[in-house]
């Protein structure tokens, strides 16, 4: 008979969330090219000022993996965890992992990114089609004004709503941590928001326009 699967106790896997969260991809990604991107560009440690500063493709890696730490933990980690509560688990693991990135533990709790990214693969992971239809605001709202941080804030407004469109009842757990999640996005952007009010904010169809 095959062995059965190793059961973690929810501490631990709790745990393992925050130490994926916490992997700095934006700084490994300025590291490899032999700088700290706390020192350049936003001095964030997102996947746009990866962008900025180290290039589209490289900034583009680094937003994938900061989708997957967010969703690895959710997907995986419930299946080998002993637990009666599954969903309120997997919206745990998720939190840890959104935690983890905005506060690693690696670079000693500061310089994380905001969040977005990783929140977004958490999403992916428990309700996938309310996602993408976040995901496709976010494209639509970034192609017309060019903003990043507008984008985001957008998308983040948009799931409660796409959550509810597709059945999700108000008082479920995945709503509840939607709406919590929005408002965790707009208090980690309201630099951004201040920036967008002054017409300060980073625009990259301007800054292309004089690459």
């Amino acid at each position: 008979m095959p062995a059965s699967p190793v059961m973690l106790s929810p501490i631990v896997s709790l745990a393992i969330a925050y130490l994926v969260g916490s992997i700095p991809s934006a700084y490994l990604a300025g590291r490899s090219r032999g700088i700290d991107l706390r020192q350049h560009g936003s001095g964030n440690l997102g996947a746009t000022n990866v962008v900025r500063v180290l290039g589209g493709k490289i900034g583009a890696l680094v937003f994938v993996v900061d989708i997957v730490k967010g969703f690895l933990p959710v997907y995986f980690l419930p299946r080998y965890t002993v637990t009666e509560h599954t969903q309120l688990l997997a919206l745990a693991l998720g939190l840890a992992a959104i935690i983890g990135h905005v506060r690693p533990i690696f670079l000693l709790w500061r310089g994380g990114g905001k969040g977005v990214a990783t929140a977004a693969g958490v999403f992916l992971g428990l309700v996938c089609i309310p996602t993408l239809i976040a995901f496709l605001a976010w494209i639509v709202v970034f192609l017309l004004w060019w903003y990043v941080s507008l984008a985001s804030l957008v998308a983040a407004a948009v799931l409660p709503l796409a959550l509810l469109v597709t059945g999700v009842p108000m008082r479920s757990p995945v709503f509840i941590a939607a709406v919590l999640v929005m408002m965790f996005v707009f208090y980690t952007h309201r630099a951004n928001i201040e920036r967008l009010r002054r017409g300060e904010e980073h625009n990259f169809r301007r800054s292309r326009s004089r690459s």
